[in-house]
């Protein structure tokens, strides 16, 4: 019984292909119902009702308005996410001999019903306990569920109208039931590449959050456990990469350094065919600094608060160039000095308002600086999950240049007159005073690598401990991490100080026009794709790169070989 009921549990899945049209049994429908009409519910409301719809009129109209709804979402999606949504098949709203939709109505359970005074929103929530045990039951008799989420609110209204639901009842779930000849392995929507399951020890915490272990298991902090679970590149994934390319049908070495870069992603990915690095998405992690009151740029600090506002808008070169590639922007809010809205696209992880001042002071504190290294952590772990198969790094701090190039003095032992660059486009007496800023930090603090947490939290800014840590998070994924610029090169260092096995997950983008950018690559052993002389940040080098990665990956998996295109090679003498 035990048993049973949790491979039930487990080989649930959101059906949409594979429908027969033989019709469900009314018994087995009751049995399904009332086991949907058993879920618990706030107060013992049982807010729920169950519309069957059997109508191929009404279905098809049904059909017609989310195929409609698909295309308007789809559109606004980058590239490879609307080519991943109009993937996902929406035809069973026709094809299964039943539609079943659940509804709430919010008012039912009198006007006391406990629970439900301060939140209104339980009714709602109890009705999605109801469908959760509907599909269950469905599952155990042999039935695939698939639930039609593509609604916006005219079309909510339209299938409102269209099923006579009164007013004040709310459309929870519309779905289609039927038999079908197969259950998939894995959810359709994973199969699909649009997202991943997160695994169970992400989301178990023990006596307060952060503090991750399974029953049973000892906590673990993030940042170690993460470090823990870097490995070095496939080695065997790479010599078979590059045994292919020299069987595919093109000089030997024909494609240069971009062969370079098909090796590195199948040592990343372990495939010797690594999959095209797509979705991407680019995590832009914005804060301020203390130091900017040392003068280090003429730039107010409430710019990096608006260039927030700009990416969100859509308006910065960083959005103009990921509409162009087809990725994703993220802003994550990780110490800005200023209060933000919430908004779609903006995740709010603010450590503090800002950094202290380095010369007067440690930036950071340890924990600040953990705080923030976790929270680049998570950033990477949600990502992956959502299915982006490539993160590039971005960022937005004004005066975050002055943290970066201590950062890759402390790192590097370079010297800060070599390191120190002129950020925004700062003048020769400026960029003199914050070089002597650097130095002055430096002999303060005395940061070194065998130290990176206490290094980054005495010169740092909250966005680069964001980058380091999403950089180890990818690492820990087997993902690439594609870098940008200057600030993106210190936070590489500081995550190979923790794990010098990350510089195999790394590609950088292009070498900044910033001295302290090539000083930090040469350091990590990496050879930048590009070189423009950008050093605007934002993530917008690494963007340009991105093609280069994609274009490497989709030759492996393309082009033919040799022997299987019937081509001649060339002898060997």
């Amino acid at each position: 019984m035990q048993g049973d009921f949790y491979d039930v549990l487990h080989s649930r899945r959101d059906v949409r292909t594979g429908f027969r049209p033989d019709p469900v049994d009314d018994a087995v429908l009751t049995r399904i119902l009332e086991a949907a009409h058993a879920a618990p519910s706030v107060g013992f409301s049982q807010p729920w009702d169950f519309v069957l719809v059997r109508d191929p009129a009404v279905r098809a109209r049904v059909h017609a308005l989310v195929a409609e709804h698909r295309e308007r979402y789809a559109a606004s999606l980058p590239a490879a996410r609307a080519e991943a949504l109009r993937a996902i098949r929406i035809e069973a709203i026709r094809e299964t001999p039943l539609n079943v939709v659940v509804t709430a109505d919010p008012t039912r359970g009198g006007r006391h019903t406990l629970g439900r005074h301060d939140r209104p929103e339980m009714g709602p929530y109890s009705a999605a306990l109801a469908v959760q045990n509907l599909w269950l039951a469905a599952r155990a008799e042999g039935l695939g569920v698939g639930w039609v989420s593509f609604f916006d609110d005219a079309g909510l209204a339209a299938v409102q109208e269209l099923l006579g639901l009164p007013a004040h009842v709310q459309l929870i779930a519309y779905l289609c039931v039927g038999h079908v000849d197969r259950f998939p392995d894995r959810p359709e929507l994973e199969q699909h590449g649009w997202a991943r399951r997160r695994p169970l020890e992400w989301a178990v915490h023990q006596e307060g959050w952060g503090s991750r272990g399974l029953p049973g298991a000892p906590p673990a902090r993030l940042l170690e456990s993460t470090v823990d679970a870097i490995e070095p590149v496939d080695g065997p994934a790479r010599a078979a990469a590059r045994d292919r390319l020299d069987r595919m049908t093109k000089p030997r070495g024909a494609l240069g350094r971009v062969e370079d870069v098909a090796v590195a992603l199948a040592g990343i990915t372990g495939a010797p065919v690594p999959p095209v690095p797509s979705p991407a998405a680019v995590a832009v992690f914005a804060a301020d600094h203390g130091v900017h009151a040392r003068g280090v740029t003429p730039w107010p600090q409430e710019v990096t608060a608006q260039m927030v506002a700009n990416f969100l808008d859509g308006g910065a070169v960083v959005n103009a160039f990921a509409r162009q590639l087809g990725a994703e922007v993220q802003i994550v809010d990780i110490g800005v000095a200023a209060d933000l809205d919430p908004v779609p696209g903006l995740l709010p992880r603010k450590v503090a308002r800002g950094t202290a001042d380095m010369t007067a002071g440690p930036a950071m504190t340890r924990e600040q600086a953990r705080t923030a290294l976790e929270h680049g952590i998570e950033v990477a772990r949600d990502l992956v999950a959502a299915g982006n198969r490539c993160l590039l790094t971005g960022d937005m701090g004004i005066a975050n240049t002055t943290a970066a190039a201590a950062l890759i003095c402390a790192f590097s032992g370079a010297d800060p007159a070599g390191v120190t660059g002129r950020g925004t486009g700062v003048d020769d007496e400026t960029l003199a005073r914050k070089t002597a800023v650097v130095q002055e930090a430096l002999e303060r603090h005395r940061p070194g690598p065998g130290d990176p947490l206490g290094a980054l939290a005495v010169v740092g800014g909250f966005e680069h401990a964001g980058l380091a840590g999403l950089v180890l998070g990818a690492a820990a994924l087997r993902v690439p991490v594609l870098l940008d610029g200057v600030s993106a090169g210190a936070a590489a260092l500081v995550a190979a100080a923790f794990a010098p096995e990350v510089t195999g997950y790394c590609l950088a983008g292009h070498r900044s026009a910033e001295p302290g950018g090539a000083t930090a690559l040469a350091h990590l052993g990496l050879t930048p794709l590009l070189e423009l002389d950008m050093r605007l940040g934002e993530g917008t080098g690494a963007l340009l790169a991105l093609p280069v990665l994609q274009g490497a990956a989709r030759a492996m998996a393309d082009v033919a070989t040799f022997d299987s295109a019937g081509v001649t090679d060339k002898t060997d003498g």
